[in-house]
């Protein structure tokens, strides 16, 4: 897939093992009960979603997670309820753009960085246009920066 912003194409070719879905390696030694449990008290901790799926991989060996558990990771915290309100990639965005508000606000007269926040919102526009298409987001959602500011943590 193409970038957004940039006359790149991206990795091409990168494929995952060919493994059957369901069917638990022989070298995981944990139950797809402990992983669950893991998996929720990452979350309930406040840990993102990339960075469970990090932590698996590299503290208890959980390759992936869809392999082991036959579920994806957000099916998983959405079943046990601790899911967050906003899809994980846009939160990393609005993040992002708050970094660069920060920044902005000390660096008036950094034109780059506030060339790349205007790409940025409008990465952040794109994508809740997506979620509200698909259901995910309220029809009514609005990215505001002060509000936005007041509820995620930089």
């Amino acid at each position: 897939m193409a970038r957004m912003h940039s006359g790149k194409h991206g990795k091409s070719k990168s494929r995952k093992p060919t493994v059957e879905i369901g069917s638990k390696p022989e070298w995981l030694k944990l139950s797809t009960e402990e992983i669950e449990d893991k998996i929720v008290n990452y979350a309930k901790q406040g840990v993102r979603p990339a960075q469970i799926g990090q932590k698996l991989k590299n503290e208890d060996n959980v390759l992936y997670i869809k392999q082991a558990m036959s579920k994806r990771l957000g099916a998983i915290l959405k079943e046990k309820k601790v899911a967050q309100d906003l899809p994980a990639d846009l939160t990393d965005l609005i993040r992002k753009a708050l970094k660069m508000r920060k920044h902005l606000e000390k660096n008036k007269q950094d034109v780059h960085n506030r060339i790349r926040l205007v790409r940025t919102e409008s990465k952040i526009w794109r994508l809740s246009k997506y979620y509200k298409k698909s259901g995910t987001l309220p029809v009514n959602w609005k990215y505001d920066p002060e509000k936005a500011a007041l509820t995620i943590k930089v």
